[in-house]
């Protein structure tokens, strides 16, 4: 399908600046002063920006052709990412441009989710949707691997406005490689807010305990997915630093950082397969309890040597992933097919709010606990941004329904 792999190709572009500011924070972070928990702050800005525009620009799609809200949301994002390398100075100003960046990534990838569904039909559409939504993981691992290059050789603010690059292309591919569709064809709505914020739908999704559990729970695997992406590079940095003479990590961090999440990429689907055979809730607890003590366990490990921190950094991230796949699963799977729409909207803000919370509340807990230099407060953050999963247990006998 010619519009499918027009698509999957502009969402990895567009990715290319979603991991700049995770793969430079060490270093920013220094050079701007910052404390542990600004540093988060900043990460968790790009998640202020998509989830505070994501439901508006996927409304929109129902009322224009979706190639030119993929067309804005490109050249926003080049404004958040160029705009970080040209003008950013410091807390306040790096901090508005990845909101921008988050903002103009928001309108790209639900629309451009939109735009698939809209030209691919049949059992194909699964498949390719499927595609689509585990090539993130991959925009992702591009991402830092392009910041550690580019700000390795040319500084931080080449490597931002390098970055900005992806998205141009791909905004510009899409609207002139994928097909118009006929106005006809598209369902207009009245453009309120309830279409934006469906509440009643919403009050009938939590009210199923069910639905709701997945939602809780996917929000708090997005704490500690994005918690622990944001400060990966940055917990290299600390590792590097108490490693033996004649012992350094082996590649650039950020590129090490890249691989580990370019090797998570296949955990999510791997780990559905396995739900489907041991059953769902029981899969997400393991799952949830297993990367929630595996962060505990890579953050002690930091002293020891960079073979072993880097066997359980994969570790910890293909346990983090494991149980994404499941999670959307169990959603649909529970919910009636007249409130799939609904639920998967507040499902997605849950986890992006996760994606806000993450960063922060793990720079926060570094602060708090004694800083980037005590090994004590690396095992801290890891415990906050893990703590969700690690009551996973206790979550479902609240919501006694999730299966």
């Amino acid at each position: 399908m010619h519009a499918a792999k027009v698509l999957i190709g502009a969402h990895v572009l567009s990715m290319l600046g979603f991991a700049t500011y995770a793969a430079l924070l060490p270093e920013l972070r220094d050079l701007w002063q910052l404390s542990n928990a600004q540093a988060g702050l900043i990460g968790s800005a790009f998640f202020v920006g998509y989830t505070a525009t994501v439901s508006y620009w996927t409304a929109l799609t129902d009322r224009v052709d979706g190639r030119r809200v993929y067309l804005a949301g490109s050249l926003l994002a080049v404004a958040g990412a160029a705009g970080f390398g040209a003008a950013a100075q410091g807390l306040a100003s790096a901090a508005l441009f990845q909101a921008l960046l988050g903002a103009g990534v928001a309108a790209t990838y639900m629309p451009g989710l939109r735009l698939l569904s809209d030209r691919v039909s049949g059992p194909l559409q699964s498949r390719y949707i499927s595609f689509y939504t585990s090539f993130f993981g991959i925009g992702t691992a591009l991402s830092l691997a392009l910041a550690g290059l580019f700000g390795a050789a040319y500084g931080w603010r080449a490597a931002f406005v390098v970055s900005s690059l992806g998205p141009l292309v791909s905004g510009f591919l899409v609207f002139a490689l994928i097909a118009k569709r006929d106005a006809g064809t598209k369902q207009r709505q009245s453009f309120s807010l309830a279409v934006l914020f469906p509440v009643a739908a919403w009050r009938r999704v939590l009210a199923d305990r069910a639905a709701a559990g997945y939602t809780l729970g996917y929000c708090a695997h997005c704490i500690e997915l994005f918690g622990s992406r944001g400060w990966m590079v940055a917990f290299l940095t600390y590792s590097a630093g108490l490693q033996a003479a004649g012992a350094d990590f082996p590649w650039n961090l950020a590129a090490i950082a890249a691989a580990v999440n370019l090797a998570a990429v296949p955990s999510s689907i791997l780990g559905n397969e396995l739900a489907l055979r041991i059953g769902r809730g029981r899969w997400v607890r393991m799952a949830m309890i297993a990367s929630g003590a595996a962060g505990i366990v890579l953050a002690l490990s930091a002293p020891a040597h960079w073979a072993i921190v880097l066997a359980l950094l994969v570790a910890h991230a293909l346990l983090v992933m494991a149980d994404s796949g499941t999670l959307t699963a169990g959603l649909v799977g529970t919910v009636p097919e007249e409130l799939r729409g609904a639920a998967l909207g507040l499902y997605s803000l849950a986890g992006f709010a996760g994606g806000m919370i993450g960063p922060s509340l793990f720079g926060g807990a570094l602060d708090l606990a004694g800083g980037d230099g005590s090994a004590a407060a690396w095992v801290w953050a890891y415990i906050a941004i893990g703590a969700g999963c690690l009551a996973a247990p206790l979550a479902a006998r609240v919501f006694g329904g999730v299966r």
